[in-house]
């Protein structure tokens, strides 16, 4: 682990960090919470009684959400429909202290809402709202407008790819290309129905297992490769700066090539694991914030760590707050 001293010095200069521009796909979390006392007779289905409703900000939006409870600027930019749902969205974000004006609506399309309906112990169904048709050449040359708008006010991007259509291969080949060419970081949190190559040229891409899997097989290569034999073709073929590969309670594994160029792994440091819900975006937060902050890939991969073992304690989709962050760091010191 990174020492005491070092990760308080790169943790307190969060509040000191330019804004991070988010870009993806957004949309609300839902949870409908109760007890399960008997079988619907009209079903052989679970009767929920709900005793509690509750919506978070969801996908790119709960990254933006991560960061502001971090204390770090961020600014939002995303595709939303016109509809209700794209009204409570506002509203949510205006309740964080997040601003909308990053946001393009587009009455053709819904804004990704999901219902998951859970217990005090498990979940019993997702509902999910959603258009996953790639954007309008209309809507995409809004967006690039805003986004051209906003990147000048802006070190470092996260590129938040749920899959939803927002980022098409001809978005992301522009907003990476274009942040590089005005000195922008861009950090990449895939999706696993996305082409890999469509991700070429970014700082940084933070695959999960599953995904890493995925995107080796779209390149042509076994899938029986080693998690550091993975790392290094991704790194290669997609010209990246940086890899962090999330392997859940085993850890991560990362590459620096402005480093020593050697694939590193560190354990995961979740004591409890009650809801996964959300906890790539906090961990997506916490690094590219940490990178920003002068820390490398291991010391911001460590952060990032804690982070999101910290929120996979928590109920749904959760956030993590700086003094959550120290208190959990200084914990596991002790330990």
């Amino acid at each position: 682990m990174i020492t005491n001293e070092r990760f308080k010095e790169i943790i307190q200069s969060f509040q000191k960090l330019k804004p991070i521009l988010v870009v993806g796909d957004v949309g609300i979390d839902k949870y409908s919470s109760g007890a399960v006392n008997r079988i619907s007779p009209e079903a052989p289905v679970p009767v929920l009684e709900v005793n509690k409703e509750w919506m978070k900000l969801g996908l790119a939006a709960n990254v933006s959400d991560n960061l502001k409870s971090l204390g770090i600027q961020t600014t939002l930019c995303g595709v939303i429909g016109d509809d209700k749902n794209a009204n409570t969205l506002e509203e949510l974000l205006e309740d964080s202290g997040l601003k909308t004006w990053g946001l393009v609506r587009d009455k053709e399309r819904m804004t990704t809402f999901k219902e998951r309906v859970v217990t005090s112990t498990q979940q019993i169904c997702r509902i999910d709202y959603e258009t996953k048709e790639g954007i309008s050449n209309e809507t995409y040359k809004r967006l690039q407008e805003r986004f051209s708008e906003l990147k000048k006010d802006h070190t470092s991007i996260i590129i938040e790819d749920y899959g939803k259509g927002l980022l098409t291969q001809g978005a992301l080949d522009f907003i990476i290309n274009d942040a590089k060419a005005n000195g922008i970081k861009t950090s990449v949190d895939p999706a696993r129905t996305t082409p890999p190559t469509w991700y070429k040229g970014a700082s940084l891409l933070k695959p999960n297992e599953v995904e890493s899997e995925l995107m080796i097989q779209s390149l042509g290569v076994s899938t029986k490769t080693s998690i550091e034999d993975r790392a290094k073709i991704l790194v290669e073929k997609l010209d990246l700066e940086k890899i962090i590969i999330t392997l859940g309670a085993n850890g991560m594994a990362l590459l620096d090539t402005k480093a020593d160029g050697k694939v590193h792994k560190i354990p995961t440091v979740a004591k409890d694991v009650f809801d996964v819900s959300g906890a790539g975006d906090t961990a997506i937060s916490a690094i590219v914030a940490s990178l920003d902050a002068g820390a490398n890939l291991q010391e911001a991969a460590w952060i990032g760590n804690c982070a999101s073992g910290i929120v996979v304690g928590k109920k749904g989709t959760a956030l993590v707050t700086l003094s959550e962050l120290e208190k959990y760091f200084q914990a596991l010191s002790s330990l």
